[in-house]
């Protein structure tokens, strides 16, 4: 695959990752502590695609939600109906402990010269934990209670 001239090229790269595990007792969106970038885009025509990749496990029978967001507006969601969350991941914990990885790809276009913040939250339908990097409230040291580590990387694409 070959860009075009002058466009579709990666200006700038920003990336986190997270190593450490945390979880959100939370039925509102929450901040996942680590999951934050900063970048500038260079022009107004730039676009920023948005790679998230995080994991993480809740007790069981639970609904867990991850959000994407440009600063404090949520990005790459469905249309919105009632009461229902808006994200760009849904998963329903089937058993206790229990894990799943989330990836999540959005191309957004900010219009904007100034710095954006894009961050990753989660929540859980009933105040139970949703946990980030492992998989649940025993975590007993065992080997079927894994690590993992969770990413956030925004790329500038060039108009």
């Amino acid at each position: 695959f070959e860009a075009a001239p002058g466009g579709g090229k990666i200006g700038q790269v920003v990336s986190a990752i997270k190593t450490d595990t945390s979880a959100i007792a939370s039925t509102t969106l929450t901040d996942i502590s680590g999951l934050t970038v900063n970048i500038t885009p260079t022009a107004t025509s730039s676009k920023i695609l948005v790679y998230v990749q995080t994991g993480g496990g809740s007790a069981s029978g639970y609904n867990n939600h991850w959000a994407m967001l440009r600063d404090s507006t949520v990005i790459n969601v469905g249309a919105a109906a009632s009461a229902r969350s808006l994200g760009f991941a849904h998963w329903h914990a089937a058993g206790t402990n229990s894990f799943s990885s989330i990836c999540g790809v959005y191309l957004d276009s900010p219009s904007s010269t100034s710095e954006i913040t894009y961050k990753v939250q989660a929540n859980c339908e009933n105040p139970q934990s949703v946990y980030t990097n492992y998989a649940g409230a025993s975590d007993s040291d065992a080997i079927q209670f894994g690590r993992t580590a969770s990413t956030i990387t925004v790329m500038e694409v060039l108009a």
